[in-house]
């Protein structure tokens, strides 16, 4: 695996990261991407291995296909970037935010994608990371789950198009990120608590939850156009 190159878009925190730890654990090559320098900068002081760090703004679609020339040769994607917007009762919701969450999310995820084929191997493959909010009934999640179905929604689509190039997706649930970081310390203990009541697991995930994940989406060969919810079954209640 050692000659094995993945890219990770989002790369500097949570999910990102812990994928980039698995992935460097296991002997690959990894670069790293995200908005702000200095947390990518303290992302990549924290891992070991054969690792590269690049400042990106995913969202500025027209310059990512700039930073993927610069990239140069890949085997694997995984695109770990995502947005907070989208989140409160439908009726209120502004469209403003759902709109914003599609510029932070779906877009990026797109563009992401598209830009990385020319330098893609073969047999390389392209994972996704939409939210258990794409498959369940979670009420205040309207917008957020729309965006988050519209990346799982490629999924199925590319693997059949882009054949033999895998893509996958992962589905991750309610997860102890930094996107948390926006409720009080508080808040979310109890947000966790009660999430945690509702899942068969009896707790919320963690980023290594999905790292694994995605590690097994990349190794196995067999694997594409399937979406792993991996969500503690929260979604079965839901």
């Amino acid at each position: 695996m050692s000659s094995q190159h993945a890219v990770i878009i989002g790369g500097s925190s949570g999910i990102g990261l812990a994928t980039a730890r698995t992935l460097l654990a296991r002997g690959f090559k990894v670069t790293i991407t995200g908005r702000d320098e200095k947390k990518l900068k303290a992302a990549k002081a924290s891992v070991t291995g054969e690792v590269a760090a690049l400042a990106m703004d995913a969202a500025d679609t027209a310059n990512v296909p700039a930073v993927f020339k610069r990239i140069g040769g890949l085997d694997h994607l995984i695109l770990a970037l995502g947005s907070g917007k989208g989140v409160g009762p439908f009726a209120t919701m502004p469209i403003d935010d759902v709109h914003q969450g599609f510029v932070e999310k779906v877009l990026p995820h797109f563009a992401c994608a598209q830009a990385a084929l020319p330098a893609m191997a073969k047999h390389g493959s392209i994972t996704f990371i939409s939210a258990v909010t794409a498959h369940a009934a979670m009420p205040g999640t309207s917008g957020i789950g729309a965006a988050n179905a519209a990346v799982a929604a490629l999924v199925p689509i590319l693997a059949a198009e882009l054949k033999p190039l895998r893509v996958n997706g992962v589905s991750p649930g309610i997860i102890d990120t930094p996107w948390w970081d926006f409720l009080p310390a508080d808040h979310k203990s109890a947000a966790f608590a009660g999430y945690a009541g509702k899942t068969p697991v009896g707790r919320v995930g963690t980023p290594d939850d999905i790292a694994q994940a995605i590690a097994f989406l990349i190794a196995d060969s067999f694997m594409s156009g399937q979406t792993i919810i991996c969500d503690g079954g929260l979604g079965l209640g839901s």
